[in-house]
């Protein structure tokens, strides 16, 4: 029992039963007013010391509260035998709340010791051996009884930890297979524009080319005219498969769960190959969320593609560094720089990432690099302040 005022009823209901106990036999001396005496120095040492060690006492606190009521349940019975029906309260209430299993045996002894010798003085010789068998019984189904409990309290909170290991293993299976299905889904819709609008843009190139190898030996004004339109045909149809090429990339599935490390060194390697881009990525970011890496990663994917699709660079830079609780991405090239465009009007795709930034606390810096070129940094809180970190409400700074 863990509640004090349990313990302060059974206190005050075995003192009641020892005083009534006394009253059954008058006419009342000296030995009944001294057992009505312990009664209440029982009483007194309970609610003024012993009811302070519940739920569970120190080791000191609770070996001299054990002490105090073995010597006031030696003295009683050695005024009145039945002053033993006192154990039935102090067996229990010292094993609950003993701080260990060892403590609580020593407890339980002192208190079979105090009954021997209340018996023994009160009925010397024969008492000896009364008080004994008493004791020896009554201490010994207490420990018997006390350490099946403790295996039992013990068991169960074996359980309640495994129980809560398998809610939390179930939780990260139940988000690793939610990653899986996005990864999936972005992967088939990646695989759908390639076979699809990229192949289709890559027979209007095809087209073009073509037409304009027929118009060649025409002359006149009516030629030039369609000479001009499908270069333009040509020029429109190149910018939308490269638009179209650096959304199938965007898409591509990079897994988190490799360490984000890794999802960079393979980016940078799939961006390299693709674009002939030279890309670089470092970091010295290790053990992140999971959340956080998702989003670094994204967002190092949005950047790369916007690197594709404006910068016309040679060399591209990724960077991740931890600095001060915060984790930062950098997404620097050696390109021609922003322009003028504007990063919170959606410019470079910047909107997207711009949200996703600030769901984590996180917010997004574009601009022009110190030495050229444009740089992309995205600074998210680590761990716990992610959720109390304060950010620009626009989530985009320049």
């Amino acid at each position: 029992m863990q509640n004090v005022r349990w313990w302060d009823a059974a206190a005050v209901a075995v003192a009641a039963v020892i005083v009534a106990i006394s009253l059954l036999d008058p006419p009342y001396g000296t030995d009944d007013a001294a057992t009505w005496a312990a009664a209440g120095a029982f009483l007194l040492v309970h609610l003024a010391w012993g009811r302070g060690c519940v739920p569970v006492a120190s080791s000191r606190r609770h070996l001299a509260v054990a002490i105090a009521y073995a010597v006031i349940l030696a003295v009683g019975t050695t005024i009145e035998p039945s002053f033993a029906i006192l154990q039935a309260f102090l067996y229990p209430f010292v094993w609950s709340t003993s701080p260990s299993t060892r403590a609580a045996i020593v407890a339980n002894l002192l208190i079979a010791v105090a009954i021997v010798a209340g018996y023994a003085i009160r009925h010397w010789p024969a008492g000896l051996v009364t008080g004994t068998a008493i004791a020896a019984l009554s201490v010994g189904f207490s420990i018997a009884l006390g350490l099946w409990i403790t295996r039992i309290a013990m068991y169960g909170e074996e359980r309640a930890r495994l129980l809560d290991e398998l809610q939390a293993a179930q939780g990260q299976l139940a988000a690793v297979h939610r990653d899986a299905g996005v990864a999936d889904e972005r992967a088939r819709v990646a695989r759908e524009i390639h076979d699809t609008i990229a192949q289709s843009l890559t027979g209007l190139v095809m087209v073009a080319q073509r037409a304009e190898r027929r118009l060649d030996g025409v002359d006149g004004a009516g030629a030039a005219s369609a000479r001009s339109d499908l270069e333009l045909m040509e020029q429109m149809a190149r910018e939308a498969l490269t638009e179209a090429r650096g959304l199938v990339a965007s898409l591509a599935p990079v897994d988190p769960g490799a360490g984000l490390a890794e999802a960079l060194r393979r980016l940078a390697t799939s961006f390299e190959r693709e674009t002939g881009v030279r890309v670089t990525a470092t970091t010295d970011a290790a053990d992140l969320d999971r959340e956080l890496e998702v989003v670094l990663l994204r967002c190092a994917q949005e950047g790369l593609a916007n690197v594709r699709k404006h910068a016309h660079a040679s060399a591209a830079e990724v960077r991740v560094a931890v600095d001060a609780g915060a984790v930062t991405l950098e997404v620097q090239d050696d390109g021609v720089g922003p322009g003028d465009v504007a990063a919170v009007d959606g410019g470079f795709g910047l909107a997207g990432m711009r949200d996703r930034v600030a769901l984590v606390g996180g917010r997004v810096e574009f601009g022009r690099g110190a030495s050229g070129g444009t740089v992309l940094r995205v600074t998210v809180p680590r761990a716990d302040a992610a959720t109390t970190a304060p950010h620009d409400p626009t989530g985009v700074t320049s």
